[in-house]
């Protein structure tokens, strides 16, 4: 399993306060992919920018798909927009892959045959293992929870994560999130005056 498979699986826990945007989620997913990425030493980080190693095929499919995606254009991408521009529709992506496996499950809520449809990770090896990695507060998936509102009871200090692209990565996450936040906050603020110019005095 990979850290954005890993964060997915706790992402996906059914408890309201661990609910999560899916935009901030597929941001979040982005950098997983990037840090696994550096881990694998097919990137690196320079001055905010990702850049390509050799070119390399890992095991898994999606952090296959990640590494075909890297711009290997000078200047190089900046890590911000490479989370905005690989995190399109990425969890949808993870979800897909993630049924399709047989790590994920179909559940209906309440006691109704009927009732609405949501999905909640499978009792499996993988699922178990990055639940592991959860209790045990490892800093990088924490960080990345931490990211998109998942509290692992960890202090935000990002000290721990011990590699300084990891850290600005991590960093970057959490920014993109805040900016996501911003655009939704706004939306609604300019929806709302809208309705009201409509609705009249």
């Amino acid at each position: 399993m990979t850290t954005a498979k890993d964060l997915f699986i706790i992402a996906m826990d059914p408890r309201p306060e661990r609910s999560v945007g899916q935009g901030d989620l597929s941001l979040a997913l982005a950098g997983a992919e990037l840090i696994d990425l550096l881990g694998a030493g097919a990137v690196t980080v320079d001055d905010d920018r990702v850049v390509p190693g050799e070119p390399s095929t890992p095991d898994d499919r999606l952090l296959g798909e990640a590494a075909a995606a890297l711009s290997r254009e000078e200047p190089y991408e900046l890590v911000e927009d490479w989370l905005w521009r690989r995190g399109r529709e990425l969890s949808a992506a993870y979800r897909t892959a993630l049924e399709g496996a047989g790590e994920l499950r179909r559940k209906r809520s309440g006691l109704l045959p009927f009732g609405p449809e949501h999905v909640e990770p499978a009792d499996t090896p993988a699922t178990r293992r990055a639940v592991e990695r959860w209790e045990e507060n490892e800093p990088v998936l924490a960080a990345l929870a931490s990211a998109v509102g998942i509290d692992s009871g960890r202090s935000d200090d990002e000290s721990g994560l011990g590699d300084e692209a990891v850290t600005t990565v991590v960093a970057v996450v959490h920014d993109a999130v805040m900016e996501l936040e911003a655009v939704r906050q706004r939306r609604t603020i300019e929806n709302t005056a809208f309705a009201n110019i409509w609705r009249g005095p």
